[in-house]
C-alpha cells in the first residue's frame, strides 16, 4: 500500500512539472498588435529534499501595437520633421499606457500586393491601366530589398506572379492578364490578404499595401466589404485604391474605394483623364517612402479577441494624420 502510494505522489508531481514548465503559446494574431515573451525567469529552486523539487519559469507578456501613419499640412504635402510630442495617441479612446518608439520611417522594405480588376467594366482603359501598373512597379521595387504579387480579379482572382523582386517579372504578370467578366473585388482583397500577406513576417518591420486598381463595383463576392476591411487590418495592410472608372459621376463603387482605403490608413485616387492614372502611381510612391511609425503599449488591455480603435491626431494646427482606424487583439 505505501509503495502505491509513493508512486501516485511521483506521478502526479510529474504531470504538475511538465505543466508548470511549459510555456503557454500567445494565440497569434495578424493584427497591428503585437504578443512577445520576456525572457524565462527561474525561480529559486527547492531543496534535493522537497518532493516538489522542480524549477517555475515565469513569463511576462510584453504587449506593443505598431502603427505605420502619415502627417501633411493644409494643403496635401507630407511633413517629415516632427517628433512624438507634437502627436496626441490614444488606443480605445484611451490615451496610450506608454510610447515605446517613435521615428520618421522613410526606407522600410515593401511588401506588396497589386491587385488588378480585370472584369468587363475596365474594358476601355485596361491597356493604359498595365503601362502605368508595369511602370509604377520599375520605379518603386528595389531588387534584394522589397518584394511584390499580381493578382488579377474578376468572378474569380488569380496570382500572375507570386511574391518577388524581379520587375520583369512582375511585368510579365501584369502584362499576362485578360479582361472580362464579372466583378469580385471584396473575395479577392479578402484572399490577398489573408493569404499572402497575412503570412508575410519577419523580424525586420515592413509596410505590407495593396494597390488596387478598379472602379470600385462588386456583384459576385461571398465576403462583404466589412469582412475585406476587418481581414485587412488583421494583416496590417495598408490599401491604396485607384478608380478605374472615368464616368465622371459619383458611384457606390467610389464609396466603396473611399472606404476601404480610409479604414486600413490609405488613400483613394479617381483619376478623370488616363495621363492622371500615373500621376495618382507617383503620389503612392512617395507617400510609401513618407511615414512615421509609433510603437506603443495600450491602457487598460484585455486579449480578447476584441476590436480596439485607434486615434492619430497632430497637436499643431493644419495638421492632419492618416493612420489605420484600428485592430484586432489576439485571443488567448
Amino acid at each position: 500500500m505505501g509503495m502505491k502510494y509513493t508512486i501516485t505522489i511521483l506521478a502526479l508531481l510529474a504531470v504538475a512539472a511538465v505543466t508548470l514548465g511549459t510555456p503557454a503559446h500567445a494565440q497569434s494574431s495578424s493584427s497591428s498588435y503585437v504578443a512577445s515573451s520576456a525572457a524565462a525567469i527561474p525561480a529559486a529552486t527547492s531543496s534535493p529534499d522537497d518532493p516538489q523539487d522542480s524549477v517555475l519559469t515565469i513569463r511576462k507578456r510584453v504587449d506593443e501595437v505598431n502603427v505605420l501613419f502619415i502627417a501633411t499640412d493644409k494643403h496635401g504635402k507630407f511633413v517629415r520633421n516632427l517628433n512624438q510630442n507634437d502627436f496626441n495617441f490614444l488606443d480605445d479612446h484611451k490615451p496610450v499606457q506608454s510610447i515605446v518608439n517613435f521615428k520618421r520611417e522613410t526606407d522600410l522594405p515593401l511588401k506588396m500586393g497589386l491587385l488588378i480588376d480585370v472584369s468587363g467594366s475596365v474594358h476601355t482603359r485596361f491597356d493604359f491601366e498595365q503601362d502605368a501598373a508595369t511602370s509604377f512597379m520599375q520605379h518603386v521595387i528595389r531588387p534584394g530589398f522589397d518584394k511584390a504579387f499580381v493578382m488579377g480579379f474578376n468572378s474569380t482572382h488569380q496570382v500572375s506572379q507570386d511574391f518577388t523582386d524581379n520587375v520583369e517579372r512582375l511585368s510579365q504578370g501584369v502584362r499576362s492578364l485578360h479582361d472580362g467578366g464579372g466583378t469580385a473585388l471584396y473575395d479577392a482583397i479578402y484572399d490577398a490578404c489573408k493569404d499572402k500577406l497575412l503570412k508575410e513576417s519577419s523580424d525586420r518591420p515592413s509596410r505590407k499595401a495593396l494597390i488596387l486598381l478598379s472602379d470600385g463595383d462588386d456583384n459576385q463576392s461571398d465576403h462583404s466589404l466589412g469582412q475585406a476591411v476587418e481581414m485587412a487590418q488583421r494583416a496590417e495592410v495598408i490599401i491604396y485604391a485607384i478608380s478605374t472608372d472615368d464616368s465622371g459621376l459619383i458611384l457606390r463603387g467610389d464609396k466603396n474605394l473611399e472606404h476601404l482605403a480610409a479604414a486600413t490608413g490609405g488613400r483613394a485616387f479617381f483619376p478623370f483623364k488616363m495621363k492622371d492614372i500615373k500621376n495618382s502611381f507617383a503620389a503612392i510612391e512617395d507617400e510609401l517612402r513618407s511615414q512615421y511609425v509609433v510603437s506603443y503599449h495600450p491602457a487598460d488591455f484585455d486579449a480578447d479577441g476584441r476590436y480596439r480603435t485607434i486615434e492619430i491626431s497632430a497637436l499643431k494646427k493644419d495638421l492632419q494624420v492618416r493612420a489605420r482606424q484600428g485592430y484586432y487583439a489576439p485571443r488567448q
